[in-house]
């Protein structure tokens, strides 16, 4: 029953009572406490119980209704709180969140140790800002850039670099302007950064924005097979010594160097620059020795082994043997470790 029906019955049947009573002329009664007297017809001292307990009853369901009103109240807003709370993970922030429910308390301090992901790309709530925010994480992890400033990123989190990497893969030209400053990003945002410059740019961009970051030996690699493509506007052997310097090369990292430049660089270019190599790095020195055997300089690399210990070059004083005998192998199937 609800409760203005349980107020127009209850009404109802007191007067039905009060009406019944009051018919029979009971007549009055007269009630003395405390010196203070009351004279009533009976029919209100017999509905006069009615009357409070009805009274009563009606304040108990107001006031239970109320607390209930201030406890469904807190629940919505917990509610409210915990979609904010999801929003903040899903954004990776540790933002503090107050619940005033201790289920939603305990519920906090679950999803405060977990990292929440989206599953079905169809993903639907009854929330439009979660629906909305879910969309462009969707967006950024499948590789787009979202420039939507309400979207308020964590600058530290993983999504936030992931959003620049898209940018940097989108545009072209803040890639560029990555590079030209470089001290002002991530390491991995630097270093797509002058990939995306490499593949799309001309060496002569390239050229001016190297310096402003930090080689490692695979964007050294991708730097010199670019500038094999376009040798016309490469490095010098110069700049081309200061890179691999800096890299500490290995012995297999200054074959393929060589490899790479041997059909591009005229024959006193590669020359000098691996001679010029070998005198100061050991390891550069089977790199030399190759380069030597290219261009078929016997003698010079009979020069340079004749004065090594027995162990050392041995692939290459094999291979000297074996020209000397009046055989010739391709220079590839010999291995110079």
């Amino acid at each position: 029953m609800g409760f203005k029906k349980y107020i127009v019955f209850s009404a109802l049947f007191i007067g039905v009572i009060f009406g019944y009573t009051f018919s029979l002329e009971l007549g009055d009664f007269k009630v003395t406490l405390f010196d203070i007297s009351l004279l009533l017809p009976i029919a209100v001292w017999i509905i006069a119980p009615l009357v409070v307990l009805f009274i009563a009853t009606v304040l108990h369901i107001l006031f239970y209704g109320l607390i209930n009103a201030f406890k469904q109240r807190a629940i919505e807003k917990d509610k409210e709180t915990m979609i904010n709370l999801i929003k903040s993970n899903l954004l990776e922030k540790n933002l503090p969140k107050r619940f005033k429910t201790k289920a939603f308390k305990e519920m906090s301090a679950i999803i405060s140790q977990l990292k929440l992901n989206v599953r079905d790309s169809n993903f639907s709530s009854s929330d439009s800002e979660l629906n909305f925010l879910i969309s462009n994480i969707q967006d950024i992890k499948a590789g787009k850039f979202v420039s939507d400033k309400s979207l308020k990123l964590n600058e530290r989190s993983e999504l936030s670099n992931q959003n620049l990497i898209n940018k940097v893969n989108e545009q072209i030209d803040f890639s560029v302007e990555v590079l030209k400053k470089s001290e002002n990003y991530p390491q991995n945002i630097v270093k797509q950064s002058f990939i995306n410059v490499i593949n799309e740019k001309s060496m002569t961009t390239v050229k001016k924005l190297y310096k402003n970051i930090k080689l490692d030996k695979d964007l050294a690699r991708r730097l010199f097979e670019k500038d094999a493509a376009n040798n016309e506007f490469g490095f010098t052997s110069e700049e081309i010594s200061k890179i691999v310097k800096d890299l500490e090369y290995t012995t297999e990292d200054y074959l393929a160097l060589a490899r790479n430049y041997e059909s591009i660089l005229q024959p006193d270019q590669i020359i000098a620059l691996f001679e010029k190599l070998s005198e100061e790095i050991d390891a550069s020195t089977p790199a030399y020795l190759h380069v030597l055997f290219e261009y078929e300089m016997i003698d010079k690399v009979r020069e340079i082994i004749d004065t090594t210990p027995e162990g050392e070059y041995t692939s290459f004083k094999a291979l000297l043997d074996l020209k000397d005998a009046g055989k010739h192998y391709d220079l590839e199937s010999i291995s110079y470790k």
